[in-house]
């Protein structure tokens, strides 16, 4: 008789607390990690670059460097998730790119070995959106899916606030090695969580409805717990594929630069100190979490109310492109880092509503290969890292100015917002 006590406390357990709200907690707290370690560069660099004697196009090119590894394992780490599951490729990643950060102290011995450090941690981190978005394919119901994802992406933010809000005290406590050795124990910590607490595939059948439906009314439509053959030519040709990379590069170029330079250009431009410029920085990622969060939100309320997939994946993206951009045309001519602060705040914060755009769009065109999908997309979308970031450096150095790089982004995104609305959909196309 114990037996089917137990049966019954552990079901009654899982209909209050389903098993993928483990998973989804997890994997946002991943997305923080990942951003934390990822950020924190953007606080030491400060004194980092004072010790070592580093200028602008050298931290130009350590910020960048993280980039050309996150670059080479997007698409291939879509593809495995897809494959054999999301489980392992994001353990994998998350303990790879933590040993890069622990080990980031000493490799500051040579700019090389920096280097390839970083360029480690981008490879570990590059698996991280890919199997999150396969994970999200296999274990969301649609109507969950936009604030699901929404929730994950908002973890890039609370990563971005959580660094810039300890950063300074424990660099200035501790020295900024600290910081790094810190942030690395934590990723080890949450990799023995992950493999203990998540199963490898999600359970059936109470779990699993409405997957891979066009509609949040409609069943599964044959979405498979994992991917079979890649249709490499079909995602290829689609225009709808094309519009996600589009968005998503656009989104990116001005993303990056804002979140990787924002605490320098206000040390720079404006002289806000090393012990305030991380407490400067933290409204406009604030605002995004908000966003962020309300977006997804709003996208899957739409949804059901009958209003089409596209129409309000297209609403989202442009908002996200058309606020964002105005708000950055004005940033040169602020006189204050106050006002400097405030609209760079409403062009993160509505850059942000595109997730519930672009952002959730892989799972609208092709469920069976979120991950591939994803990592496609974020391939591309590395390359204003890589390019960009790099860029921004060169560009103050040559012009002592920021304001070439805020009138770019905003150009960029207008171009985004073009490509997105002529060539976006969100019926099932894969």
């Amino acid at each position: 008789m114990a037996e089917p006590a137990h049966s019954h406390t552990t079901s009654a357990a899982e209909s209050r607390w389903p098993k993928r709200y483990t998973v989804v907690a997890l994997f946002c707290f991943a997305t923080v990690l990942c951003y934390v370690d990822r950020v924190s560069i953007s606080i030491a660099i400060i004194p980092l670059a004072r010790d070592l004697g580093y200028d602008s196009a050298q931290q130009g090119i350590i910020l960048s460097a993280f980039f050309w590894g996150y670059l080479l394992t997007q698409l291939l780490g879509g593809v495995i998730a897809d494959r054999v599951g999301g489980k392992l490729v994001l353990a994998a990643g998350v303990g790879i790119w933590s040993l890069a950060t622990f080990l980031t102290p000493p490799a500051t011995a040579w700019f090389a070995l920096l280097l390839g450090v970083r360029v480690l941690l981008g490879l570990g981190e590059g698996v991280n959106f890919p199997a999150i978005h396969s994970l999200t394919a296999r274990w969301i119901p649609i109507a969950e899916r936009a604030r699901t994802l929404s929730l994950n992406f908002s973890g890039m933010h609370v990563g971005t606030v959580t660094a810039f809000v300890l950063s300074p005290p424990i660099i200035l406590a501790f020295g900024w090695p600290a910081l790094f050795y810190i942030t690395g124990a934590i990723g080890g910590v949450w990799v023995v969580a992950w493999l203990v607490r998540v199963p490898d595939l999600p359970p059936a059948p109470a779990e699993v409805r409405n997957f891979g439906a066009d509609s949040p009314a409609q069943d599964s439509r044959g979405l498979s717990a994992r991917g079979g053959a890649i249709p490499w030519m079909k995602i290829a040709r689609e225009k709808a594929v094309w519009a996600i990379v589009i968005a998503h590069f656009c989104s990116n170029f001005g993303y990056y630069i804002l979140l990787l330079w924002l605490p320098t250009y206000l040390n720079y431009t404006f002289k806000v100190p090393l012990a305030e410029v991380g407490a400067y920085s933290l409204p406009p990622w604030i605002a995004a979490i908000i966003s962020i969060s309300a977006g997804g939100w709003i996208a899957d309320a739409l949804l059901l109310r009958g209003i089409r997939i596209t129409a309000v994946r297209k609403l989202m993206q442009s908002l996200a492109f058309g606020l964002g951009a105005l708000a950055l045309l004005f940033v040169p001519a602020a006189e204050s880092s106050f006002a400097a602060v405030a609209l760079v705040t409403i062009s993160v914060a509505a850059n942000g509503l595109g997730l519930a755009g672009f952002g959730v769009n892989h799972l609208d065109v092709g469920p069976n290969h979120a991950g591939v999908l994803m990592g496609l997309s974020n391939t591309v979308a590395t390359v204003p890292g890589i390019i960009g970031v790099a860029a921004a450096g060169f560009i103050v150095q040559a012009t002592g100015s920021f304001s070439s790089i805020f009138y770019l982004a905003a150009a960029i995104y207008l171009v985004g917002l073009l490509g997105y609305a002529a060539w976006a959909t969100g019926e099932r196309r894969l």
